[in-house]
This record gives structure tokens, sequence and C-alpha cells, in this order.
């Protein structure tokens, strides 16, 4: 049966407010051009080469993406600038990051020597030029080093064959990092160590870049699309989410209790506040409970719960892994199916 409509859909499935996106797109774009940098969409929110063509159209420089296998998919599409804001490690990833290196330009981010010079071996025997951007550690205290352990790497780097040194990247780019970034570029520009980037992220990353000028571009993912926890940080507004689970109650027979066709193999596991996910049409509902493939919801507070066969719409907790569990995504315009796009990079986490 051709699909057109959404209610020729099958439920659990993802709903892409083609709208809601393209003033999303059109959004950070026009924040990042009104501070004067770059803006590097990371496509692991989406993981689908033809979102991340809307978003170079509308003035991105590239794409930054989480793990090589997620790359090279992109790559294969025809993207030819490569940020890879991770530390790869291990013989096998190497050396496909280095036949990565020979398709598209290529960068990644670095902490410590062992990382370095394994990415330099693979360089170096496949003849390509991978870029190296040494990161910060951060508040987030995830992966990183110190501003003088940054000049070392940086001297380490610019003294490897096939090695670029392309600069600096912080995660979260807050802005109570800013006297760690500027103790490190006093230190590279001391050693006369050119630095060609200054790199941020996080999905609250714009709303602090003006308080980091020495920023010189931006990755952000949830901004294509936005979730419940980037309403609860103030980043975003319900209205703003484009991302929404459509789901079936096929359960109700006690009236504060009720079960959608959506588990954690659909809306994921990650919790908000005891919940996980907003439902639309039932905002006093709860969604306190998940197994694989029920959703428990708590009707309690709701004058009229759902009935069995009625749809809802769950604005998800976090839209990234949302994106992972589904082999499409459909882009609607009101009640018409106007896209249907494989998740082509799903499942690339290695």
């Amino acid at each position: 049966m051709a699909i057109s409509i959404v209610s020729d859909l099958e439920t659990p499935s993802v709903l892409i407010d083609l709208d809601k996106m393209e003033r999303n797109i059109t959004r950070m774009q026009k924040r990042c051009d009104d501070l004067g940098i770059q803006f590097r969409p990371h496509i692991k929110t989406h993981k689908i080469p033809d979102i991340a063509r809307r978003q170079i159209e509308a003035g991105a420089i590239g794409i930054a993406c989480q793990k090589v296998s997620e790359a090279e998919v992109f790559a294969a599409a025809g993207f030819s600038d490569i940020q890879i804001p991770y530390n790869i490690v291990g013989r096998r990833k190497t050396r496909r990051l280095a036949e990565l290196a020979q398709q598209a330009d290529v960068t990644v981010t670095v902490d410590s020597m062992p990382v370095i010079d394994g990415i330099a071996e693979a360089a170096q025997e496949s003849g390509a030029t991978i870029g190296m951007m040494v990161e910060l550690v951060s508040l987030g205290e995830r992966t990183g080093t110190t501003p003088a352990a940054a000049l070392e790497l940086a001297r380490h780097i610019t003294a490897k064959d096939n090695l670029r040194f392309a600069g600096v990247m912080i995660y979260p780019s807050d802005a109570a990092i800013r006297p760690r970034l500027l103790e490190t570029l006093a230190l590279l520009d001391d050693a006369g160590i050119e630095v060609e980037t200054v790199s941020g992220g996080g999905s609250g990353a714009s709303s602090d870049a003006n308080l980091l000028p020495e920023l010189t571009e931006l990755r952000v993912g949830t901004s294509i699309f936005w979730d419940w926890t980037c309403v609860a940080a103030d980043r975003a507004s319900f209205d703003d989410c484009a991302m929404r689970v459509l789901a079936t109650v096929v359960s109700a027979n006690e009236p504060e209790r009720v079960i959608l066709d959506s588990g954690s193999k659909a809306i994921h596991s990650e919790t908000l506040d005891g919940q996980f996910g907003y439902i639309i049409e039932y905002p006093d509902a709860r969604l306190h409970k998940v197994n694989e493939e029920h959703g428990y919801v708590d009707c309690s507070a709701c004058p009229n719960p759902p009935a069995v066969g009625e749809n809802v719409h769950i604005i998800p907790v976090h839209t990234c892994v949302v994106t992972n569990l589904h082999n499409q995504l459909y882009g609607v315009r009101g009640d018409a199916i106007e896209e249907i796009w494989d998740v082509a990079a799903r499942g690339m986490v290695w």
C-alpha cells in the first residue's frame, strides 16, 4: 500500500514536522551568522544525508559525525568536510579513518599521545593527511586535557608527518570554560603554533556562544529537531520540537492506567522527571514506565483519558537515540507525508 498520509502508517512511527524542522535549520544558521561564526551540524541526531544537505544549503560549512562508521556513510553520500570529535582508538578504526581521509577532508579530536600516535601511524601508511584538534577538558569532565598538556599535544601533532594541527575543541562549550580556553590559546600563541579552529559544541552552545568570542565554529545536533530535555533547559519550546513518536493506545482497562504500543524499543529509556516522554494530547498524563514494547501511562490527572485505538504523539526525552532505534523517519506537513527517509547511519556506532 502506498503511504501518503499519517493515518497510513503503522505505529510506533517517528514523524518529523517539516515546517518546524525547516524553521529550526534557518534559526540555527542565522544565530551563527549573527555571531560571525561557522555552523557545523552534528548529524548523529538525524543520521540522514538528505537532511544534512539541507543544512549545508542553508549555510553550514560541513558536518560533524560521532564515529568513523557514521562518517563513512556520509562520505559515500558525497560530503567532503567531515569532523569526528572523538578519540579514534584501535588499529582497525585508525586504518578506516585513514581510508576515509583519502575521500574527504577529515578532522578528529585527540586528548593524549597514544591517540595521536595510533592515528599518525595509519595516516603515514596510507599517505592520507588527517587534521587534529586538541580537546580541552570541560565542566562535563568527559574527555579532554589541560592547557599545558594541550600545548604538548599540539607540538607532537605538528612534528608528525601526515598530521595537521587544526585547533582546539571544547564540549560542552559553556562560558565558564573561557579562562581555560584563553590560557590554552595564549600558550599556543607564545609557542608560535597557529590555531585554525576553535570549535564549540553542545545543545546549549548557541545560547552561550556570544560569551565565548574565541569560537570560530559551533557543532550542534539536537537543534534540528529539539526534544523535551531541551525544552526543560529553556533552549527551545514544545512548539519547536519537530520529532514526535506516533503511538497507539492498546489497553485502557482502568481509568488511571493506559498502555501504549511504544516502549523502550521505540522511545528509548532515558527519563526526565521520572517520565519517558511528553504526550502532546494529554499534557497531564505521565509516561512513567516502559518495557520493550509497552509504554505505561498514568492518566489519573486527565479529565478524559484516551481510549483503545486512539493515536497520541510523544515528544521524546532525547531525540538522537530515538532516531537510532528506527529504520525510517517520516517528514510530514500537516497530515501529508512528504518525505520517507531511510536512517542511513542507523547503528553506525563504531
